[in-house]
């Protein structure tokens, strides 16, 4: 086997330095002031031996540190290389020198030459559990004396025990006042029962928390803290536990009621843990107020059924209302209001005027309820109406009648005066539906229904609204397809100047050319279109294909022909129809009077302050798209 090199030897030696310098930080105890614990020792050895100096000394990579002494005058530290005590923790045994004056290896050293004069010097390493040397507790004279013998040397050993005995205690003290420390200053509530449920200790937060002074809640039993009516189940899980028997709750969360000094409750989150068993069983819980947590969650719940611009409930909390009467087999009648022109009003004069006529309306139609009806806002111009108890469809019908006169006259608010109607859909519980869900689906179809016929309709749900509704979505999503595949296309009717004959302009009439049933008519897919998102699809498409076969034709040769376009009420709304026209004029390169777009009177009629003005939006093109307020409520393009 090879010996060492010089480097390796060095390097073995620096990695012993540093874990010998780690275990004495550990102790915590280099550089600390003296503690009457290092002292009595100290005094005991020099007692002992007979000598007027002793001292307990640790050692870092560069100084000797005194934790106590007799005879050094209160010298605290001074270099490590120093001392004699350097070598006492370097070699590792029992160093006794009669006469360092006399001796080479330490006649040079300050301690010996310097003013402590030290000529016999007797010195025990202080090891550490793990074997580290990381001081020494010596005894010296300022005279040389005879080599000390076995039985002091054992002596010796035995005091340096006893100097790491007190290193040992002192850290166990310095960790329970660390733990006491963090215990008392962190803000989470600390307390403790023995096995009989006694307080043995509660921390400053939980004090706190309960509003008992310091000291206030030790000793007590901690049913002191239990609400009245839950001691009973209290005690006996205690007891249980105590008894041997499982703990349900240590190492879960829950939350449970405390009760404070004065008398209030307020609800905490209890972690439990146990320890020992029997007599010597140990109960540990930390406490955390929860109060903000509940406050917090119950404004979420309220947020959650809460309309937030009206403060009524929504539809959340009437479907949560309704699933409840359901669940205890009572009956309940529903109505859906729309509130026809709440969407203008708001559009025109903004959102605070709209806020302020849904309160006007909900006092005055709560005025018009019982007691134990909710009103709710379902929709931005939806409200709805449950009444508990009401199972037949007559007395649903005429409270809907009743509601619908709530809207006869004005509201005056400020300096508006301001008109609303209302249409009506009206479902019964349990008639119209087996759950919840399934009767407010009914109530939307039913209100779906009366928005499709005359102001102040009121309609009740029938099945056939359900097949209707199924059939609806089935042809939307064909008719979607059917863009795709480019089976709708656009019929033109010429336009005749019947003062000259001559073809003025022409109309585009959309048509959907089947695969199946031929060349459909309008009437069979419009409503069906008009009713879903399709009809921004399908207008903005209608829009850029009448622009295409414009530029076609004049590319042909043909006279330029204006072609007359009918819109959505959704593209109108929208509001960026000038937008979608002026990029597909351009894209087709037309000039504006290419195109004429025709608005019905139903659209025109909208109280929308979208529809209200159409032309400001399109005055970026001068002249662009000419408006034309066809008087028929049906376009032509139906036709």
């Amino acid at each position: 086997m090879r010996g060492f090199s010089e480097t390796e030897a060095a390097a073995s030696s620096a990695e012993a330095e540093r874990a010998r310098t780690a275990s004495l930080m550990r102790c915590r105890i280099a550089g600390t002031a003296p503690e009457p614990a290092f002292d009595r020792i100290a005094e005991l050895a020099a007692d002992l031996f007979g000598t007027p100096l002793c001292a307990i000394s640790f050692l870092d990579s560069e100084h000797q540190w005194v934790k106590a002494s007799v005879g050094f005058g209160g010298l605290a530290d001074f270099p490590r290389q120093d001392g004699l005590c350097h070598h006492v923790v370097a070699e590792g045994g029992i160093l006794v020198v009669p006469d360092a004056a006399a001796n080479p290896r330490f006649r040079d050293l300050p301690a010996v030459r310097g003013p402590l004069g030290i000529r016999y010097y007797a010195g025990t390493p202080l090891v550490t559990r793990s074997g580290h040397r990381v001081g020494a507790l010596c005894v010296a004279d300022q005279v040389p004396r005879r080599a000390t013998a076995g039985k002091a040397r054992a002596q010796l050993a035995r005091l340096g025990g006893l100097v790491m005995d007190a290193v040992s205690a002192r850290r166990r003290t310095m960790a329970r006042r660390d733990a006491d420390g963090f215990v008392n200053a962190t803000a989470a509530a600390l307390i403790t029962t023995d096995a009989a449920g006694t307080i043995t200790f509660a921390n400053a937060a939980c004090e706190r928390l309960l509003g008992y002074p310091e000291g206030g809640l030790r000793g007590h039993n901690v049913s002191l803290i239990v609400p009245a009516r839950l001691r009973g189940h209290h005690v006996a899980g205690l007891a249980n536990v105590a008894a041997g028997g499982a703990a349900r709750l240590a190492g879960k969360n829950v939350e449970v009621t405390a009760l404070r000094r004065d008398g209030s409750e307020i609800p905490v989150e209890l972690s439990l843990t146990l320890w020992g068993a029997g007599e010597t069983m140990g109960v540990g819980a930390v406490l955390r107020d929860i109060s903000e947590r509940r406050r917090r969650d119950a404004r979420l719940v309220r947020l959650a059924h809460q309309d937030p611009r009206s403060g009524l409930p929504n539809r959340i909390r009437l479907a949560d209302d309704l699933a409840a009467l359901m669940g205890e087999g009572r009956p309940a009648g529903l109505l859906a209001i729309a509130v026809e022109g709440l969407r203008g009003l708001v559009d025109g004069l903004g959102h605070a005027v709209g806020d302020v006529l849904l309160e006007a309306l909900a006092v005055r139609l709560t005025g018009r309820l019982a007691a134990d009806a909710l009103l709710a806002r379902i929709g931005e111009d939806e409200l709805a109406v449950l009444v508990p108890d009401e199972a037949g469809a007559d007395a649903a019908r005429s409270r809907a009648e009743g509601l619908i006169s709530a809207f006869a006259d004005p509201f005056h608010l400020g300096e508006h005066v301001l008109h609303v109607g209302a249409r009506i859909g009206v479902a019964l519980a349990p008639a119209h539906g087996a759950d919840a869900e399934e009767v407010l689906a009914s109530l939307d179809l039913a209100l779906d229904r009366a928005r499709r016929e005359a102001a102040g309709s009121v309609r009740l749900f029938e099945p056939a609204m359900r097949d209707r509704a199924a059939e609806r979505r089935a042809l939307q999503d064909t008719l979607r397809g059917a863009l795709s595949r480019g089976e709708i296309v656009l019929a033109y009717q010429p336009q005749i100047d019947l003062a000259t004959g001559a073809i003025r302009g022409v109309e585009a009439l959309i048509r959907w050319q089947h695969p199946e049933r031929g060349l459909l008519p309008p009437a069979d897919f419009l409503p069906a279109i008009e009713s879903s998102a399709l009809a921004l699809r399908f207008g903005w498409w209608t829009i850029d294909e009448a622009c295409r076969q414009a530029a076609a034709w004049r590319a042909a040769g043909l006279p330029p022909l204006t072609i007359a376009v009918n819109l959505f009420a959704e593209q109108v709304r929208a509001g960026t129809l000038a937008d979608v026209v002026l990029e597909a004029l351009a894209r087709h390169g037309l000039p504006p009077d290419a195109l004429e777009l025709e608005l019905t009177e139903v659209i025109a009629l909208l109280d929308d302050e979208a529809t209200r003005g159409p032309c400001g939006a399109c005055t970026r093109g001068a002249s662009a798209s000419r408006w034309t307020i066809s008087a028929p409520a049906t376009p032509r393009w139906r036709r």
